[in-house]
């Protein structure tokens, strides 16, 4: 009787054992594959952030190529700009006065037919307005043209307008220090002066 429960306990476990031993083997893949896959999130992660830089520093090359591209646009562009703003100035420096010079053409063929009257009349009163209207004429081209005569008669005298020539004893009191005589003309060009009167000043 003790013999058969000895064998049908030895019989139970040895049918456990195989039982037990492919428990053990599952348990122990599953621990590898949970060991592998940690160990592989660290390389994925790695790979991951190469992938990441390695596509900035692309974006960042492309953008750079594209600055240099903009830059010496620009530069050519300036360049031009200034080799084309030197070229107009010195063509206005050079023709600047061509409309002053073709303005006053009108008045040389005044002159030239005011001197042929002369020659051909004895007309003196004729001759005399005919030089009065070409001075006038001449005089408003020069007005407007912002060229305007300096007054000087009776005007106090003023070192910013005026030229001294000379010193002379006031017939009045009331006339030192004011202009008594002009000697020559002086001019204005839009309020800057472009030649001082001579005057004489009363002392």
């Amino acid at each position: 009787m003790a013999e058969e429960k000895d064998c049908e306990k030895t019989q139970k476990i040895e049918e456990e054992a195989p039982e037990k031993n492919m428990t053990e083997s599952c348990e122990q893949q599953s621990q590898e594959e949970e060991t592998a896959e940690t160990e592989a999130e660290p390389e994925r992660g790695e790979a991951d952030e190469a992938a990441k830089l390695s596509a900035e520093l692309e974006t960042l090359k492309a953008t750079i190529e594209k600055m240099q591209k903009d830059y010496l646009l620009l530069m050519a562009e300036f360049d031009n700009f200034r080799k084309r703003t030197l070229r107009e100035k010195s063509e206005l420096i050079k023709n600047g006065g061509e409309s002053c010079m073709k303005a006053i053409l009108p008045v040389i063929d005044d002159f030239e037919r005011g001197l042929a009257a002369v020659e051909e009349s004895n007309d003196l009163t004729a001759v005399k307005e005919g030089m009065t209207l070409i001075y006038n004429k001449f005089k408003t081209y020069l007005e407007q043209n912002g060229v305007k005569e300096i007054p000087t008669q009776g005007a106090d005298f003023d070192t910013e307008y005026h030229e001294a020539v000379t010193m002379f004893p006031a017939p009045d009191p009331t006339q030192k220090g004011k202009v008594i005589d002009t000697v020559q003309k002086g001019y204005t060009l839009n309020d800057k002066v472009i030649r001082f009167a001579k005057v004489v000043v009363g002392e």
